[in-house]
């Protein structure tokens, strides 16, 4: 094999590599003799068979295989000689196109290396640590939210209107053309003005309604609904009033307590303190993370192989369009160019991203079994009643499978940065991390 450099640019490369007709020769001859003692044909004996009768018969595919093997088997000796790292798959291409059994084989091999990654001593990065403390008012806050929503309904004095905000109970039988269509009778439903549960009008003609009252509530089906018999249909829906019902906030104690699975009312509150307690330290490491990404942007610089950068640009231009353009699902749309900002960030994200997977080979950061279920199980919880789908699904694709795991990489890398930099503690109020947090969006 002969491997000759045509580029060295930054960090782009070009070879033309030969491997000569008698390597090949040689392996084809090597593959025949491998097969030989397996081989039966008709007049001779199984394991007999002449290598030019097997080469008559079988030369085709085994030169195939040997000349794939033979090129692929190039490459990695150059990758392994080189130390070279590709950054994408290799462009891999034969450059004689009349090639003919007998004669060497030419190909071109063009990739962009992975940059050499600096030494860093993260013990310079000077990062806060945020601490934001639970107090009372915090518990009894998030104590009155869960009491909102075990809110109970009771009966409204007789003659009473409905508002918004109200209950109503109610008997409905809608009609399209005249003619009950499926799904659109109901008795004794419950439904809470304001809600926006039922069709647009709908809710607003029963506000003023009470106990008693006959009504035919007449709306439109909107054009986007998921019937298409119904879609942007007039519909009328006879509808009598059963009872008007108003709010009434759950009482916090101990009986609200048993209706969240607490023991009791203290029990609910150190639970709550735990729960508040948790989000308020997931959201001050989200910040010291970006502070982290911050620094780091600012402390390591290193070339960058242009294709990743452009990759990366392309993807973050194409998914901020579609944020912009929620009504086009599909990618039936005209070409997105990547502006500045989009290469200035897709720059940010392939430098920290190079950095972080070089911090995590050298330092040997592994994703155990266990950690990785723990995640495939937090995952499929958000697909109530199809947690086994999600579980063959995840065994079946692999990038799938990394897109979990990569995340999971990230933090535990993080977390060895985060304990050799130069950390501060600072306390908070709940006011200023959620201000933090509404920085981060912004930003």
């Amino acid at each position: 094999m002969q491997v000759t450099e045509t580029l060295n640019e930054g960090l782009k490369r070009a070879y033309a590599v030969t491997v000569t007709a008698q390597e090949l020769e040689d392996k084809v001859v090597a593959k025949l003799k491998e097969a030989q003692p397996n081989v039966e044909i008709k007049g001779f004996r199984k394991g007999k068979v002449p290598l030019a009768m097997l080469r008559k018969q079988f030369g085709p595919s085994v030169m195939g295989e040997a000349l794939q093997e033979s090129v692929d088997g190039a490459v990695s000796e150059h990758f392994e000689k080189s130390g070279d790292k590709p950054a994408g798959q290799p462009d891999i291409q034969m450059t004689k196109q009349d090639w003919k059994e007998g004669d060497d084989v030419e190909v071109s091999l063009n990739y962009e290396c992975l940059p050499n990654i600096p030494e860093t001593d993260f013990s310079k990065l000077k990062l806060e640590k945020l601490i934001a403390k639970i107090d009372d008012a915090d518990v009894d806050e998030a104590l009155a939210n869960l009491a909102k929503s075990a809110t109970n309904y009771e009966d409204k004095k007789k003659g009473a209107k409905a508002k918004d905000g109200d209950q109503v109970v109610i008997n409905f039988l809608g009609k399209v053309d005249n003619e009950p269509f499926d799904g659109g009778k109901g008795e004794d439903y419950p439904l809470v003005l304001g809600s926006n549960s039922f069709i647009p009008g709908f809710e607003d003609q029963l506000v003023g309604t009470k106990a008693g009252d006959d009504l035919e509530v007449k709306v439109k089906f909107p054009d986007e609904y998921g019937s298409e018999a119904l879609a942007g249909k007039d519909a009328v829906f006879e509808c009598t009033v059963n009872a008007v019902k108003g709010a009434v906030d759950a009482v916090i104690d101990d009986e609200m307590a048993k209706k969240f699975g607490s023991e009791s009312l203290d029990d609910l509150k150190t639970q709550v303190s735990d729960r508040l307690a948790a989000e308020y330290a997931g959201a001050a490491r989200m910040i010291t993370k970006r502070q982290l990404m911050d620094e780091l942007d600012k402390l390591v610089d290193f070339e960058l192989p242009p294709s990743l950068v452009e990759a990366e640009a392309g993807q973050i231009a194409h998914q901020l369009w579609h944020e912009e353009n929620p009504d086009v699902k599909g990618h039936d749309h005209p070409e997105i160019t990547p502006t500045d900002e989009h290469n200035k960030l897709a720059t940010r994200r392939v430098r920290l991203g190079l950095l972080l997977a070089e911090v995590g080979s050298v330092q040997k950061v592994t994703i155990n079994d266990a950690e990785m279920q723990q995640v495939v199980m937090q995952q499929a919880q958000q697909y109530p009643g199809q947690e086994r789908e999600f579980f063959e699904y995840i065994q079946k694709d692999q990038n799938a499978l990394q897109q979990l795991r990569a995340p999971l990489f990230e933090d535990k890398v993080v977390d060895h940065i985060l304990e050799q930099a130069n950390m501060t503690e600072k306390e908070i109020t709940k006011d200023e991390l959620q201000k933090a947090v509404e920085a981060l969006d912004e930003a």
